[in-house]
């Protein structure tokens, strides 16, 4: 029997420090290990980045919790604070009951004597005078109404609450009909979704012509140059599988099934219209011939989220990883997490090397590395993690962008955003901890701490809201490897990763042997089974070699 030697949380083991004095690395998620608290402290670090752009907002008699008061950060930032936050639904609530009678949601709020309301017109915004607020949708984006079905996913998870779930779920539902059929966000001709020409999803559009102020101006127009951007569409097909989900949640099985259906519709589509045979172009332009002649070649941010949206197989999931890879080899810059690469020499007064033309960003960094720690490339995984806790030990903090001598350029939006899709690379992919159900009740396991060069360590997340957690206790020895998790789970898919030149003769749960299967991704070798639980049963796994 492979024995735990340690006890954790420690603050020494063995004469050498691996704890700090009070815990503070503690928290959801977390880790404990017996070889240092580097990775403990940088979590910390993380989450305290995330919870000081915590705010409250004070409207028609409301109180809202946002984090930030866009509901595109707010919910790119709950992949890390549904974890802690007990109030997630406030600022969401508030946006799904504001929803235009056409399906459109707005996206942000403001004060009167900020310039936001006036960039667009009347339909895109709502007053509130007596509290010296706007309501204001930018026009021109279209990856609100997806993002709203993803943020009452992450709420629904961490609650369970169906009663909630059956008076958004049409909201939903209405919200991605209406961006997959109104002229403005629908192309007919390529069955996908289109906005005007901007860098990825950002909220400002290319000006060819210099004749109006686009930099104050997030209108669609009838001259307004259009193109399709395939981040927008792996997000709409992410929204219509979590309709799919949502839908069987409540027991509607038809429903579910159209979803899932038109969810592969989207997909067929973005691989005939925008994939290059290596990753996902920019943008497809229409009816016009863009800022240059290399849109082909660009790689943008949300190919990182293609990837983790589901939108890849493995070998399209692997070709996007490697062409990370290969420019990371070839590039000036100090880490390949591009914004965009090439920049554009000049967007909207945006210089190459600046803002979204082409900074280094950690949002790509963190969904880079969970895609690389999920598809096969798990020490890539670990070196993007490794490398940016280097960065946060330096400057104390981790920033909105970098400059691509690794400066911070602290202007230009919410580090938060950044640090939450790292800790969720940690979370759903280092640690490989993936809630399938609500509060853990089914949970695919698939950790990848072999990689790392800690051999024992004790890692914890779960929801704070719901007292929901999943504990899991790890050790690697020469002749196996063992992981104990305690968990609400009635269902434990396992899918744990062998170390290198390891194989698996035996698996032993609970002391009992257990059947399993082997699988090969890449050149990384995993063992495959399935445990059902008591919940709150403790898993005992032993991997012998």
């Amino acid at each position: 029997m492979i024995e735990f030697e340690h006890k954790l949380p420690s603050m020494n083991i063995d004469g050498k420090h691996n704890g700090t004095y009070n815990n503070y690395e503690l928290g959801l998620p977390c880790i404990m290990t017996t070889e240092d608290p580097k990775l403990g402290i940088f979590l910390h670090t993380l989450r305290n980045n995330i919870y000081n752009d915590r705010s409250l907002i004070f409207i028609d008699g409301k109180i809202l919790k946002c984090n930030k008061n866009w509901i595109r950060d707010h919910v790119h930032i709950m992949k890390a604070s549904r974890h802690w936050e007990y109030d997630l639904k406030s600022f969401l609530n508030f946006i799904i009951d504001t929803q235009r009678s056409d399906g459109q949601y707005y996206e942000l709020i403001k004060q009167y004597d900020d310039y936001h309301w006036k960039m667009v017109d009347d339909d895109c915004r709502i007053m509130y005078p007596e509290d010296n607020l706007s309501l204001v949708r930018l026009e021109l984006e279209a990856d609100i109404e997806y993002l709203v079905v993803e943020g009452a996913t992450y709420f629904y998870r961490t609650t369970g609450d169906d009663v909630w779930l059956d008076r958004v779920l049409p909201k939903l539902e209405k919200g991605i009909e209406y961006l997959t059929s109104h002229n403005k966000r629908w192309s007919k001709e390529y069955g996908l979704v289109k906005r005007p020409f901007t860098i990825d999803t950002w909220d400002f559009e290319y000006d060819c012509d210099g004749k109006y102020d686009k930099a104050h101006d997030r209108r669609i127009k009838e001259n307004s140059l259009m193109s399709i951007m395939h981040g927008d569409n792996s997000g709409v097909y992410q929204a219509m599988n979590q309709l799919a989900f949502l839908n069987r949640r409540l027991g509607n099985v038809k429903k579910a099934m159209e979803w899932e259906k038109r969810a592969e519709k989207i997909k067929e589509n973005m691989l005939k219209h925008l994939w290059n045979g290596k990753f996902f172009i920019h943008q497809l332009h229409l009816g016009h011939n863009g800022a240059d002649k290399l849109e082909a070649y660009r790689l943008s941010l949300s190919n990182t989220y293609d990837i983790n949206r589901g939108v890849t197989d493995a070998d399209q999931s692997a070709s996007i990883i490697g062409e990370y890879l290969s420019r990371k080899e070839k590039t000036d810059c100090f880490a390949e997490w591009f914004s965009i690469d090439p920049p554009y020499e000049n967007f909207n007064n945006h210089k190459a090397g600046r803002y979204v033309n082409g900074a280094i960003s950690p949002f790509t960094a963190g969904e880079l590395a969970k895609a690389a720690f999920n598809n096969g490339f798990e020490e890539y995984g670990w070196d993007i993690i490794t490398r940016i806790m280097k960065l946060v030990e330096r400057d104390g903090t981790i920033y909105f962008l970098y400059n691509t001598d690794s400066m911070p350029q602290p202007e230009g939006g919410p580090s938060a955003w950044g640090a939450a899709s790292i800790v969720s690379a940690v979370d759903e992919g280092l640690a490989g901890i993936i809630d399938e159900g609500v509060n853990y009740d089914e949970i695919f396991f698939s950790p990848k701490f072999p990689v790392t060069y800690y051999k024992e360590l004790r890692y914890v997340t779960g929801y704070e809201v719901s007292n929901a957690m999943v504990d899991v206790r790890f050790i690697l020895k020469d002749n196996g490897m063992r992981y104990d998790v305690i968990s609400p789970a009635k269902k434990i898919t396992a899918h744990i990763l062998l170390p290198k030149s390891k194989e698996c003769t035996k698996i032993v749960v609970n002391g009992n042997t257990t059947q399993f299967a082997t699988t090969r991704i890449r050149n990384s070798i995993f063992v495959d089974f399935s445990v059902y639980p008591h919940s709150g049963e403790k898993v005992s796994i032993e991997i012998l070699f």
